[in-house]
């Protein structure tokens, strides 16, 4: 199985403006933010095929070099992490007993859209989650890819040693985790299946 994190396991406070918040912290580590920063920041950098998941640093490092601007890759890359560090991580109303229920069948993972590297295990650190209880934990920034597509759902399937066909997972955006469905797998939307009945579920579903 595999579960979502945002919305689905824990709950975050997202950043109103990214962009803003970036500019901030690179303005903190005196780096010099161009003028036209709202700007640019939307603007593409990086060419990137459909649904891959490209480093939110490596983006805006590309914005500032677009601009005339030569920062320090680490201070970049410190920046981007303390803007959307979380704060304040809300584990949700049983999710540790649907991850514990699901790891009692078979392996469990992970599978998150972010493009901030290392944000998931942040988070899930700070959770009432226990990690150990994950066999594999898959951001899209390390796997290249993002839900719904495909490739995202195969990396974790390979994380786990299974096919991918075989995943069920759990989440709560019915287009983005859905995917899975055109691989033949299951998706459980948590609007439906609460994952306080998760492991009734589950017991079911045996």
């Amino acid at each position: 199985m595999t579960f979502d994190l945002f919305g689905t396991l824990v709950d975050v406070d997202r950043q109103e403006d990214p962009g803003a918040a970036v500019a901030a912290e690179l303005r903190a580590r005196e780096v010099a933010v161009p003028d036209d920063w709202h700007d640019a920041y939307r603007e593409l950098h990086v060419d990137a095929e459909r649904g891959e998941e490209l480093s939110l640093v490596a983006h805006v490092a590309a914005t500032l070099a677009s601009r005339g601007v030569d920062a320090d890759p680490a201070v970049v890359s410190d920046a981007v992490t303390t803007a959307f560090d979380p704060d304040d991580v809300r584990t949700r109303d049983g999710a540790a007993e649907a991850v514990a229920a699901a790891a009692d069948r078979g392996p469990v993972a992970v599978l998150s859209n972010c493009s901030v590297p290392g944000l998931v295990e942040r988070t899930l650190a700070r959770s009432d989650l226990d990690a150990d209880r994950f066999d594999a934990i898959v951001a899209s920034v390390d796997a290249g890819w993002r839900k719904p597509f495909d490739a995202a759902f195969e990396h974790a399937a390979d994380a786990l040693g299974v096919d991918a066909a075989s995943l069920v997972h759990v989440g709560d955006d019915p287009r983005a985790d859905g995917g899975i469905r055109t691989l033949g797998g299951t998706f459980v939307d948590v609007s439906d299946v609460p994952l306080t009945e998760l492991p009734a579920y589950l017991e079911a579903e045996s």
